[in-house]
C-alpha cells in the first residue's frame, strides 16, 4: 500500500524511511538481523549494533574496564550523556558497574542511568526505522495454527507429559487462502511435528497466530516434540524457538504466561487481544474462541461445534468431524486476528517495538518510546522521571436522577482532555523540543483526514484500513493526559495534569449551568459527557441538534461539543451504571453494577430482561418474569453456562496456598478447584464452577465442582441457592420496578 500522507510525519512514524522491515532480530551480541518482505519475497541483512546506556554524568564512568563513547547531549535534562557499547555483554556489565557505583537498580525511577532491556527496541530508538512502513496488513505472511489433543480415559483434562495422550489433530491456515490439517487418524504423533516443521518453513510466515497459543498450543507441542526428540526449526533459518516465564497487565487484569519468541517471526495470540480488546468494550462475557467469534460475528452459519470432553470420543469415532472443526477453529481465529489486530499492525508502523511486543505494552509507555526516539534523534538531554506523584483530582462525575427517565440526549466535549492541552499551551515543562504539542496537533490533525478517508473510499481493504488508522489516533490522542500523568513517564508533569482536569471540570459545569438555565434536566455526568433531559419544547432532532451546536457555541474557542446521541429512555441506577434504549429498541447496558462479570449468566440475563421491561413501559410484567426464571431454576432447564460462575486466577495456585497458610486471605472456590483438578493452573487462567448442595445457604468452596463436569442428564446444582440469589437480586430492584409502574398507571 503507498503511503498516505500522514506516514510522511517523521516524528510519528519515524525518521528512516526503509520499507516492507517485516522483522528485526538481536544476534551475535553486537548485530541485528533485518527481514524484508518485497513481491512476496524475504531476504535479510545485518547490521553492527552498538547499544546504550543513558547517563546523568560522566563520574558513574570511572573504574568502567569496558570499551565504549560517550557523547555529551544537548540541554540540560537530567541524562546528559549517551554511552555506547560494542556489544551488549559489555553493556550488561556497565549496567553492573553503575548500580554498584551509584547503589540503585535499574529499575529504579531514581537511577542515575536509564537501561533499556530490549535490544531491538534500542536499536529501532537510535536508528528510527519501524516495521511494515509502506504495507498493508494483506501484505504480511499470516499463519494460523490451532491443536486438539487427545485425553485418556479416567481423566478430565489432556496432559501433554501423559504418554497416552498426544495432538490427534494439527488445524493451519493463512492469509493467502490456504488451509489444511495435519491429521493424527493417519500419521503417526512424531510425523505429525516433523510436518509441521516442514509447512512453516515452507509457508515462511511473518506472523504465526493462535487463540491461547502461549498458554496451551506452543506448551504442549513443545513437551510432545521433546517427549518424542523432534527439533522445532520454526525459526528463519532453522533457529529452535526460545520461551519464557512473563506477565501482561490489561488495565487491572494482569496474566501469566509463557512467552515463546521464534526468530525472524511474531506470535499473536488471540486470547490476550480478546482481553485487551474487552478493557474498554466491557461486553465479552468469556475470551474463548467461539465466544468470542459468536459475539463478533464472525462464527460460520454451518460451524462444528464439539465439546472440549468429547474430542477424544469425536476422534475415536469421527476423526472427519473433528477435522471440520479444526479447520473452523483456524478460521475464528484467523477473522480475530484481522478485526483485533489491524490497530496493532498500525503501532508497529509508528512506534519502536516488535509487533508482537507493541501488543504487551501500555499507551503511556509507547507514546514514551516516541519522545526518546525524536530526543536521541537530536542528540538532546532527557529528564529523569518525576520521584513523587502528586495526588491529582480526577474529572468532574455527578448523578442528579436516579431511576427510569424518558427521551434523554448525551453530549460529550470531543477529546476534552487533548483538547484543552492544546487550547490553553497545556505541555510538560521539560520538553524542550515542543515534542508534546506537535504530536497531539498532528494526531488531531490526522485523525479527521483518516476519518475523511474511510467514509469516502470504495475499496473495503483501504476503507478498513482508514478505519482502523482514525481509530487508532483516536486511542493515541486520548492516551496523552495519561502520559502526562504517568508515574513512569519521562516526560511527566503532574502539575501540568492537574492543571488539565481542573479546566476539565470547569468546562463541564460550565456545560450543566447553560443546559439547567434552558430548562434541561441533567441526569448524569462523567468527566466529558452529559446525558440529560431536554425541555418540552425540544421536540424533533433537528431540534436536538440545534441545542447542541448552542452549547458548543457558548464554550472557548476549540472545545467542540457533540451529539452522541438520542435515546428513548434512560435507567439511571449509580453513577456511571446505567441503561440506555434507543429508538430502533436496541438496550445497552453500562457500569460493572448492572452487568458485573462477577454475576452469573442467568443473574445477568434476567436483569437485563428486567431493565428492558422498566424502559419500555411494561414493568408490571416484572413479577411475571422473576416467577419465570424461578421456575426455571427448580425444573433445571437452565444449562450450566448459565449458573456457573467464571473468575480469573489473580495469583498463581501456589500463591493462594501460601497466603491461606499464612491466614492472609479467605479461601475460594475457584483456587480450591483449580489446585483439586491437577492441572498446571497460572495467574490470568479462568475457572468456571457451579454451586452443588440443597440448602440456600453454603460456603461455596466447600460445595462446588467444575463447569465440565456437569451432566445434563443428572443435574445436581444447588436450586435453592440459585433460587436465593435471584430473589435478591430482584428485592434489590423492587423499587424502581414499584416507582415506574405507579408513572405507567398515571
Amino acid at each position: 500500500m503507498k503511503n498516505i500522507e500522514f506516514e510522511q510525519n517523521k516524528i510519528l512514524f519515524g525518521r528512516d524511511d526503509e520499507d516492507s522491515i517485516v522483522a528485526v532480530e538481536f544476534v551475535d551480541d553486537c548485530k541485528v538481523e533485518i527481514f524484508t518482505r518485497r513481491d512476496g519475497k524475504i531476504s535479510s541483512r545485518k547490521e553492527f549494533f552498538d547499544p546504550f546506556i543513558l547517563l546523568e554524568k560522566e563520574d558513574y564512568l570511572v573504574g568502567l574496564n569496558e570499551k565504549y563513547d560517550v557523547q555529551k547531549l544537548k540541554g540540560d535534562n537530567f541524562f546528559k550523556y549517551l554511552v555506547r557499547f560494542k556489544s551488549w555483554r559489555s553493556l550488561e556489565k556497565a549496567k553492573k558497574h553503575f548500580q554498584k557505583a551509584s547503589g540503585k537498580p535499574p529499575s529504579s525511577p531514581q537511577a542515575p542511568y536509564m537501561f533499556l532491556n530490549d535490544p531491538v527496541h534500542q536499536y529501532l530508538l537510535l536508528t528510527g526505522k519501524t516495521l511494515f512502513n509502506g504495507m498493508a496488513m494483506s501484505d504480511i505472511h499470516r499463519l494460523q495454527i490451532d491443536i486438539e489433543t487427545y485425553c485418556e480415559k479416567g481423566f478430565e483434562f489432556s496432559n501433554p507429559a501423559r504418554k497416552a495422550d498426544r495432538i490427534v489433530s494439527i488445524g493451519l491456515s493463512d492469509n493467502r487462502g490456504w488451509s489444511y490439517v495435519i491429521d493424527g487418524s493417519k500419521k503417526k504423533e512424531p510425523e505429525m511435528l516433523e510436518e509441521l516443521n516442514d509447512i512453516i518453513q515452507e509457508k515462511d510466515p511473518d506472523v504465526i497466530e493462535g487463540h491461547n497459543i502461549f498458554k496451551f498450543d506452543l506448551d504442549y507441542i513443545k513437551v510432545r516434540a521433546g517427549m518424542h526428540k523432534v527439533k522445532l526449526n520454526w525459526g528463519r533459518g532453522g533457529i529452535e524457538p526460545k520461551s519464557h516465564n512473563s506477565r501482561v497487565t490489561f488495565a487491572e487484569r494482569a496474566i501469566d504466561y509463557t512467552k515463546w519468541e521464534i526468530y525472524g517471526r511474531h506470535i499473536i495470540d488471540t486470547w490476550l487481544l480478546s482481553q485487551a480488546y474487552d478493557i474498554s468494550a466491557r461486553e465479552l462475557d468469556e475470551y474463548g474462541l467461539k465466544s468470542v467469534a459468536q459475539h463478533l460475528g464472525v462464527a460460520s452459519p454451518d460451524r462444528v461445534y464439539i465439546e472440549g470432553k468429547r474430542i477424544s470420543e469425536v476422534f475415536d469415532t469421527n476423526p472427519e468431524e473433528l477435522i471440520k472443526y479444526n479447520l473452523d477453529d483456524v478460521a475464528e481465529t484467523k477473522a480475530l486476528a484481522e478485526i483485533f489486530g489491524e490497530g496493532y499492525f498500525i503501532e508497529a508502523k509508528i512506534f519502536p517495538y516488535s509487533y508482537q511486543n507493541v501488543i504487551v505494552r501500555g499507551n503511556a509507555t509507547k507514546i514514551n518510546s516516541l519522545f526518546l526516539r525524536e530526543y536521541l534523534y537530536h542528540s538532546y538531554s532527557i529528564p529523569q522521571i518525576p520521584e513523587e506523584k502528586s495526588n491529582i483530582e480526577g474529572g468532574y462525575t455527578d448523578i442528579f436522577i436516579t431511576g427510569v427517565v424518558k427521551h434523554v440526549l448525551h453530549c460529550d466535549v470531543r477529546s476534552l482532555y487533548p483538547s484543552l492541552m492544546l487550547n490553553f499551551n497545556i505541555f510538560p515543562r521539560k520538553d524542550t523540543l515542543k515534542i508534546f504539542p506537535s504530536l497531539l496537533k498532528d494526531l488531531r490533525d490526522f485523525r479527521v483526514k483518516a476519518k475523511e478517508m474511510s467514509l469516502k473510499e470504495k475499496d473495503e481493504a483501504k476503507r478498513n484500513y482508514y478505519n482502523a488508522l482514525q481509530s487508532e489516533f483516536k486511542i493515541l490522542i486520548n492516551s496523552f493526559y495519561g502520559y502526562l500523568a504517568a508515574s513512569f513517564s519521562n516526560f511527566a508533569d503532574y502539575e501540568k495534569a492537574a492543571e488539565v482536569t481542573a479546566k476539565g471540570r470547569s468546562i463541564i459545569k460550565q456545560m450543566i449551568k447553560w443546559l439547567k438555565e434552558r430548562g434541561c434536566k441533567p441526569v448524569e455526568v462523567d468527566t466529558d459527557g452529559i446525558y440529560f433531559v431536554p425541555p418540552e419544547n425540544i421536540k424533533t432532532e433537528d431540534d436536538e441538534e440545534k441545542l447542541i451546536k448552542e452549547l458548543s457555541k457558548s464554550l472557548p474557542k476549540g472545545i467542540e461539543v457533540e451529539f452522541d446521541g438520542r435515546y428513548k429512555a434512560m435507567f439511571s441506577y449509580k453513577m456511571k451504571n446505567y441503561a440506555l434504549l434507543d429508538h430502533n429498541g436496541k438496550l445497552s447496558i453500562k457500569g460493572s453494577g448492572l452487568k458485573s462479570r462477577g454475576m452469573e449468566k442467568y443473574l445477568r440475563q434476567f436483569l437485563h430482561d428486567m431493565i428492558y421491561l422498566l424502559l419500555t413501559g411494561e414493568s408490571s410484567q416484572c413479577e411475571e418474569l422473576y416467577n419465570e426464571y424461578i421456575k426455571k431454576i427448580r425444573e433445571h432447564r437452565f444449562d450450566i453456562e448459565m449458573l456457573a460462575k467464571t473468575e480469573t486466577l489473580a495469583i498463581s495456585p501456589e500463591s493462594y496456598r501460601q497466603k491461606i497458610a499464612d491466614k492472609k486471605r479467605n479461601q475460594a472456590a475457584s483456587y480450591e478447584l483449580a489446585i483439586k483438578s491437577g492441572r498446571n493452573y497460572q495467574a490470568g487462567d479462568q475457572v468456571s464452577f457451579y454451586v452443588t448442595g440443597t440448602k440456600k445457604k453454603v460456603t461455596v468452596y466447600d460445595n462446588c465442582k467444575l463447569a465440565s463436569e456437569w451432566d445434563r442428564n443428572a443435574p445436581d446444582e444447588n436450586v435453592e441457592y440459585y433460587c436465593q440469589k435471584l430473589t435478591d437480586l430482584y428485592k434489590k430492584y423492587l423499587p424502581f420496578i414499584k416507582e415506574s409502574s405507579q408513572k405507567e398507571m398515571f
